[in-house]
């Protein structure tokens, strides 16, 4: 980001929390035009604005409406960016990406999901609420290469862990990537029991693991 790079984020902060959804959407199409990264854009100005809000909403000091209209704001602004991450040469590897079973913040993941499609991968994005038995029903049709699941409620780890125990036994060769604003508080460790899962707390790590995969 640039020098300015904190400016911008609180002007971004300021139009989300109050609905303006088109300076939100001219900033951000601003930096794109400066050649600023969209990894960048997602995980320095459009993630800090949201967490704020949750925490603003956590607090009750702004309503509920007001939370769900932020996020409907950085939904659409994605789905504006979408186009200007589908460049790079289709690998032949898939991905199913998707939130902990009863959650319904979907914004993170499908992040995730747009990454997957910039490093060229197959993204299927089933985003909130997947009921794990649908879950591996899709894996088993699909044959996805990785499964990346988010949690963004610290309290919904005992999920994402049965989530993980049903997958690696249904299908016990799936790699499974896992992250989320839920992490912030904790449950890093209680994924390291598990063989087959890495947790990767931002999407510059995730995309330097993908990379990664791409020479093995």
């Amino acid at each position: 980001m640039t020098a300015s790079s904190s400016d911008i984020n609180q002007k971004f902060f300021d139009s989300l929390l109050y609905g303006n959804r088109t300076i939100c959407s001219q900033l951000i199409k601003e930096q794109v035009k400066q050649d600023i990264d969209i990894k960048d854009l997602y995980e320095n100005v459009m993630k800090p604005s949201l967490y704020k809000i949750g925490e603003l909403w956590e607090l009750n000091k702004i309503s509920v409406a007001t939370e769900h209209l932020a996020s409907a704001i950085v939904e659409a602004i994605l789905n504006e960016l979408y186009p200007e991450l589908i460049t790079a040469p289709k690998k032949e590897k898939k991905a199913i990406v998707l939130c902990v079973e009863n959650e319904q913040h979907q914004i993170g993941i499908k992040m995730v999901s747009d990454i997957f499609e910039a490093n060229g991968w197959h993204s299927y994005f089933l985003g909130a609420n997947t009921p794990i038995k649908e879950l591996i029903k899709f894996a088993k049709i699909t044959n996805p290469d990785l499964i990346a699941i988010s949690m963004s409620l610290f309290f919904h780890l005992p999920v994402l862990e049965n989530m993980i125990q049903k997958i690696s036994d249904a299908i016990p060769s799936i790699q499974i990537l896992v992250g989320g604003q839920g992490f912030k508080r904790g449950g890093t460790d209680a994924i390291k029991k598990y063989s087959n899962t890495q947790y990767l707390p931002n999407l510059f790590e995730f995309d330097q693991h993908l990379k990664k995969l791409s020479h093995e």
